[in-house]
C-alpha cells in the first residue's frame, strides 16, 4: 500500500504516480525554455502503435504574441486560473499512421500516453501540468489552421505551482488530491461486467 494525503492505493504504487495532482494554482514565475522542452521530450518517448507518435504539441507563453490564440478559446471557467499558467499547450493527434495512410484507430490513446508522459514530467519535477476541454474545439482548429486529417484532443496548462489562495474560493476547494474508483470497479478478468 502507498499513501499520499488523503489517498491510499489497495497496491503498491511509485510515489511520484499517487502524488500527481491537476492543480489550478500557478505561480506567475517562469519556466526556462529548457524546462518547458523537457517535458515535449518526456511525451516525445511515450509508447504508441508502429512506432507511429501522432501526437502533436501547438504551445503558446505567457505575455507573448501567440497567447491569445489559445487563451481566447478557453471557457471563462478555465481563464479564470489559466491566465497564470506559464504556457498553454494544444495536443492534436495525427488520425492516420504515416507508413501507410490508414486510420490508426488507436492514435487518441497514443496521444494520451504522450500527454501523461509529459504530466508525470512536470510533477518529478514539481510543476504543474493540468489537462482540459473546457474550450471551443472548433474555434481553436480554425485559428490553428489544423487540417481535417488530425483531432483536436485537450489543451494543457503548464507552469510552476503557485499558492493556492490565490485563487477564487470555490477553487481553493477543489485543491486537494482527488480519489479514484477502486480497482475492483474498473478491472474484471475474462469479460466485460460493466454497466
Amino acid at each position: 500500500m502507498t499513501t499520499f494525503q488523503n489517498r491510499e492505493t489497495t497496491y503498491p504504487i511509485q510515489q511520484h504516480l499517487l502524488s500527481r495532482v491537476s492543480s489550478r494554482a500557478f505561480s506567475e514565475e517562469r519556466l526556462s525554455e529548457e524546462e518547458l522542452f523537457a517535458l515535449f521530450e518526456a511525451a516525445r518517448w511515450a509508447p504508441s502503435s508502429y512506432n507511429n507518435q501522432p501526437w502533436r504539441f501547438v504551445y503558446a507563453r505567457r505575455g507573448e504574441k501567440e497567447w491569445d490564440t489559445l487563451f481566447n478559446v478557453l471557457i471563462d471557467f478555465n481563464k479564470s486560473w489559466c491566465k497564470a499558467a506559464d504556457t498553454l499547450i494544444a495536443v492534436v493527434s495525427r488520425k492516420n499512421f504515416e507508413h501507410n495512410n490508414k486510420p490508426s484507430t488507436t492514435a487518441s490513446f497514443d496521444t494520451g500516453a504522450a500527454w501523461m508522459s509529459l504530466a508525470v514530467e512536470a510533477h518529478a519535477r514539481g510543476f504543474v501540468a493540468h489537462g482540459m476541454e473546457g474550450f471551443d474545439y472548433d474555434a481553436l482548429k480554425k485559428a490553428l489552421k489544423i487540417p481535417d486529417s488530425y483531432k483536436v484532443e485537450a489543451l494543457i496548462a503548464v507552469g510552476k505551482a503557485g499558492n493556492k489562495e490565490h485563487l477564487p474560493q470555490a477553487l481553493k476547494e477543489k485543491e486537494k488530491p482527488s480519489l479514484r474508483k477502486p480497482v475492483k470497479d474498473i478491472v474484471a478478468k475474462g469479460q466485460f461486467p460493466f454497466q
